[in-house]
């Protein structure tokens, strides 16, 4: 998969991507996927690639974007929309709840911190969330981590509703 070279971008690693769908297993069948800061889109196309039932991708760079887009067109999956705009836009705009939540923001910017308030409109009854950070997190929210490791200088979670 090609990945955009975009400032700030930074693909999930093979191993850690690895780690977290043996997690979440491997099959995503009847989940709603919202990936918040998509990027290259790659735990977006990994989670439809493992048949979950709608997956929404949100990047507001519009390089990134634009990458994203040809990347969706060339995946060819029908389960999978795309949104261009800030994460704090849509959140307050979606009426979709979300089974699993992927939340891999730039580092630096506070931007977990950000959305937090705007999870509970966004999660479905009993999500998961999986979060990467500059640094370890206990919660999120209501979120409590369940699963955790490190790769390098990425910590990633993997949190349930408390």
């Amino acid at each position: 998969m090609h990945v955009e070279d975009t400032p700030g971008l930074r693909p999930t690693p093979d191993r850690v991507r690895e780690t977290l769908f043996n997690w979440l297993g491997q099959d995503l069948g009847g989940l709603s996927c919202l990936d918040l800061f998509a990027g290259s889109g790659i735990l977006g196309f990994e989670a439809a690639s493992r048949g979950a039932d709608y997956v929404a991708l949100v990047e507001r760079s519009r390089s990134a974007f634009a990458a994203l887009k040809k990347q969706a067109e060339n995946f060819g999956c029908p389960r999978l929309e795309l949104f261009c705009c800030d994460a704090l836009k849509f959140a307050p705009q979606s009426a979709r709840r979300f089974d699993l939540l992927f939340l891999d923001p730039p580092y630096g910017q506070d931007w977990l911190a950000r959305v937090e308030p705007l999870l509970d409109g966004l999660a479905a009854p009993n999500s998961r969330l999986y979060a990467e950070a500059e640094k370890p997190l206990q919660q999120l929210g209501q979120w409590s981590v369940v699963k955790q490791g490190r790769a390098g200088q990425v910590f990633f979670h993997l949190l349930e509703q408390a």
